[in-house]
């Protein structure tokens, strides 16, 4: 297979300003990293600890594989809402006794860890991750149930949870919930639904209303052991399959679980050399334009992504502001289709939807490097058919079968974000770069836009233009739109999987690519009608 050429050119001033730039974008999103750590902050993790109770990521580093990764996912959940960083709950995947797992663990620092609507929305994101890639499911529960003050907005959704728990056991997907501390009125139903169940002693407390609720529905007195205890759980309703000791025990037992599941992968391992790109990592900081309007050369960022830095190019004179290929990373044979000159135009959807086929024919995973400003627009493109050419690639795209990863690198604008496969084409990851922007449309067309349609609907109407207060207007959309499509916006609404430093984009494709293996990878085998 060819091997990618080292075509960086260090010595320009482009070059260090994008590192520059991307140094400053990861400094940012370190501070916002470290502010989610905190949980609630030092006075509620310091009255945890005093409880002789661990916070999640430390029950989590004592559940998986010494020296093995997590892959934490949507760490930055409800940045930019009013809901606490993080959404009250972590979530990633941790290889347990050999085994992938996705790991939910809720975090009673904050409010209990009470399930509010983006914590629904980030366990939602961490359960259809389980499902597609045939994953084990190990919930470690502290959680008082639904924050009261938003059960209009979690009640109704929320219940999918319980229903998808259940559906997993159908399809031979284990479940397993530890329960450390309070798992209270719909929280019951996590380890109620679970295959295997693993209570703390003296710690956990399951019951489906507590004692004032229960005083005030029935006039019944209980207390918290003999409603919902451990041992009353292990020894009398039979709801807990395990009493642990303490909280170490606890992960013990879950890890025994684990392993006694003779759990296994159902898709094929690797099957390419794995041996490192020729280009150092460090280069892709600098690879992508600080300014988003500049366009750059993915093969630049391949040759420091792939296995040996080998790519073999398809269609390579054809369609050339998108390019595709093959080539693997960690092993594992990939279909790459990556923005070069960041518009799409008829070739490079005809070139797009032919190599889609191709992949699903060979069952390839694809891997999608965003860069785009959506499709070619203007009367000559409009006539030559973009539309019903970027449909071939957006039906390519919807109808495929085979697993797809998503980066956005840069810009993800408009109809290119889908054609690429955004978040709603289902791809099984997506990360982004400090850097990305996803949007309709650049914030200056926006609100360009907004302005000639305000212009002609008061030509239309005879009165005149206030051209002050279009500038102001102008102004304020352009702000609007630029931080509603930053890359932290969008990882707050949990429309990525996370933002990753772009030295680390290997390895985080190397860990999805290993998690989709955990299931069968087959490529669709027809499609629907081509609008030609």
């Amino acid at each position: 297979m060819p091997v990618l050429p080292d075509t960086l050119d260090s010595s320009r001033p482009e070059h260090a300003l994008n590192r520059a730039t991307a140094l400053e974008q990861l400094a940012a999103l370190g501070e916002e990293h470290a502010r989610a750590l905190q949980g609630a902050g030092a006075k509620y993790v310091e009255r945890h600890h005093s409880r002789g109770k661990l916070l999640p990521r430390e029950r989590i580093e004592l559940l998986v594989d010494r020296d093995s990764p997590f892959l934490e996912l949507s760490p930055l959940a409800a940045h930019g809402t009013t809901f606490p960083l993080g959404a009250s709950v972590v979530t990633g995947i941790g290889v347990v006794e050999g085994v992938e797992c996705v790991l939910i663990a809720n975090d009673p620092t904050v409010r209990g860890g009470a399930t509010n609507p983006v914590t629904s929305k980030k366990v939602g994101r961490a359960m259809v991750i389980a499902r597609e890639n045939r994953m084990p499911l190990v919930n470690l529960v502290e959680s008082g149930g639904a924050d009261l003050s938003t059960q209009a907005e979690i009640f109704i959704p929320g219940g999918a949870m319980f229903r998808d728990l259940t559906q997993f056991s159908a399809a031979g997907i284990p479940t397993i919930a530890l329960v450390f501390g309070n798992s209270t009125a719909g929280g019951a139903y996590v380890p109620g639904m679970s295959d295997h169940v693993v209570m703390v002693k003296e710690r956990a407390k399951v019951f489906l209303g507590g004692p004032p609720l229960v005083k005030m529905a029935t006039g019944e007195d209980s207390d918290d052991e003999s409603l919902g205890g451990a041992e009353m759980h292990a020894r009398t309703s039979g709801l807990a399959d395990y009493l642990a000791v303490d909280e170490l025990d606890a992960l013990r037992i879950g890890r025994q679980v684990v392993r006694g599941l003779n759990w296994r992968k159902a898709g094929p391992g690797p099957t390419r050399p794995s041996d490192p790109p020729l280009y150092p990592a460090d280069d892709l900081l600098a690879i992508a334009s600080a300014d988003l309007r500049v366009p750059f050369d993915p093969r630049d960022v391949l040759a420091r992504v792939v296995d040996g830095s080998r790519f073999d190019e398809f269609k390579p004179l054809y369609g050339t502001s998108l390019v595709t290929g093959w080539a693997s990373v960690h092993g594992y044979p990939v279909g790459v289709l990556a923005n070069a000159r960041g518009v799409l135009f008829s070739e490079e959807s005809e070139k797009a939807a032919q190599f889609i086929q191709l992949a699903n024919s060979a069952d390839t995973p694809l891997v999608f490097l965003q860069n785009t400003t959506g499709y070619m627009v203007g009367k000559e493109y409009e006539q030559r058919g973009i539309i019903k050419d970027g449909a071939k690639m957006i039906n390519a795209v919807s109808n495929s079968t085979v697993p797809h990863v998503t980066i956005v690198m840069g810009a993800s604008y408009g109809a290119g974000h889908y054609g690429m496969c955004g978040r709603a084409y289902g791809p099984r990851f997506l990360f982004s770069w400090p850097g990305a922007k996803s949007a309709v449309m650049g914030p200056a067309q926006l609100a360009g836009v907004l302005s000639i349609v305000s212009r002609q609907s008061a030509e239309s109407r005879g009165l005149p233009f206030d051209e002050a207060a279009d500038a102001q207007l102008r102004e304020l959309v352009e702000a609007q739109i630029e931080s509603e499509s930053l890359a932290m916006a969008n990882s707050g609404r949990v429309y990525d999987d996370g933002i990753i430093d772009p030295r680390d984009t290997r390895t985080i494709l190397g860990l999805c690519l290993s998690v989709i293996h955990n299931g069968p990878v087959q490529g669709a085998r027809g499609y629907g009608v081509w609008r030609m």
